[in-house]
């Protein structure tokens, strides 16, 4: 084991990307699963004004507007709107409580903000931190953000959300610690996952990450797990047994530790003396297994506590080790330009056989 140190033409025909509480489905639900190709109907405006869609709402008595951020061709975005947003119960509480837009990260078309600015579709998801696909987007009558969640949600955790936000939490509490008292969060079957399980990618302790002022050789992955936590143990299971990802990670200093650990001493990457559990609530993180790049220099990359499976974390991993976030890349730029890599060799390659099938024909 290692020891711990650590319009519409800018994106026309873009490829895919290719617990508290809540599991999702298994790996091959989501990755192998189906394609987003558009929002349902009723999420598609005739223009984009969150100014005057705020007013709309509050002269409806609704509680505001609900932004979703999508790209052309992610499976999480697919897997979120056939399951969380075309459920009939969990769709009539968003229409009857929202205004429902339905965006596209990397639209250059213009819009208008809700403070009125005009800008285009992908600068306002940059500004919102709306970097990786879904990304949900909650706004009160008077513009203010309520709520950012990022990743799939799957229907029970969206209809949390939905209670958080529709019962006025926003203005007395975070959503996490909506979460912390509610009793079905803390809800796990301590035999689906009875221990953390270990793996030789995991540094040991003592846990002495600190990145600063001295700079560490590689980039550090802390994963945070917790015991009954089923999507950890499918996530040891299906992404983390996976050679491919044990090379990537292998090129990390990795350190896995238990969010609900509250005792275990750990200098984190900043110099601060924190725990496990402490550090995990100050992240803002509301389920496991959550994921936190950091880079040499002790710098947040990246933050991901939503389903994570083969494909993100080969893209999250590469975001890091190539460095792009230092160009301002967000991940799903960075996964656009992998999933169009792999489609031009793909293309490649089809166009060098079907060359070949013709020359073995002309020799006959």
């Amino acid at each position: 084991m290692k020891s711990a140190l650590s319009h519409a033409g800018v994106f026309v025909a873009l490829v895919g990307l290719v617990s508290f509480l809540l599991t999702g489905p298994s790996v091959a639900g989501i990755e192998g699963g189906e394609r987003h190709t558009g929002h349902p109907d009723w999420m598609e405006p005739a223009f984009i004004d969150l100014e005057t869609d705020l007013e709309t709402a509050r002269a409806e008595g609704k509680r505001g507007v609900m932004v979703l951020y999508t790209t052309l061709g992610c499976s999480y975005c697919a897997e979120f709107v056939k399951r969380s947003l075309e459920d009939p119960v969990l769709q009539k509480r968003v229409r009857d409580h929202f205004i429902s837009l339905g965006l596209e990260i990397f639209d250059d078309r213009l819009m208008t903000g809700p403070d009125g600015t005009e800008l285009s579709i992908k600068a306002f998801a940059e500004q919102q931190g709306a970097g990786m696909a879904p990304t949900l987007l909650f706004f009160d009558t008077d513009g203010r953000r309520t709520l950012r969640a990022v990743g799939y949600q799957t229907p029970e955790r969206f209809a949390l959300i939905l209670d958080y936000l529709i019962s006025g939490q926003p203005a007395t509490q975070s959503f996490r610690d909506y979460l912390l008292q509610r009793i079905e969060a803390r809800a796990g079957d301590a035999s689906v996952y009875p221990v953390l399980q270990d793996d030789p990618l995991f540094a040991t302790p003592p846990y002495a990450l600190a990145r600063q002022p001295v700079a560490a050789e590689r980039p550090l992955l802390v994963l945070f797990e917790r015991v009954g936590c089923a999507a950890c143990a499918r996530f040891h299971r299906n992404v983390l047994s996976l050679d491919e990802v044990r090379e990537v990670l292998g090129r990390f200093d990795v350190v896995r530790l238990d969010a609900d650990d509250d005792r275990t001493p750990v200098l984190a990457p900043d110099g601060r003396r924190t725990t496990p559990a402490k550090w995990y609530a100050d992240e803002g993180f509301t389920q496991t297994p959550a994921l936190l790049f950091i880079d040499e220099a002790g710098n947040a990359v990246l933050r991901n506590d939503a389903v994570t499976e083969r494909n993100r974390l080969l893209n999250m991993s590469g975001l890091v080790l190539d460095k792009k976030y230092l160009d301002g890349w967000s991940y799903q730029r960075y996964a656009r330009s992998k999933a169009i890599e792999r489609n031009r060799r793909a293309q490649a390659a089809e166009s060098r056989a079907t060359e070949s099938q013709a020359a073995e024909k002309g020799a006959d």
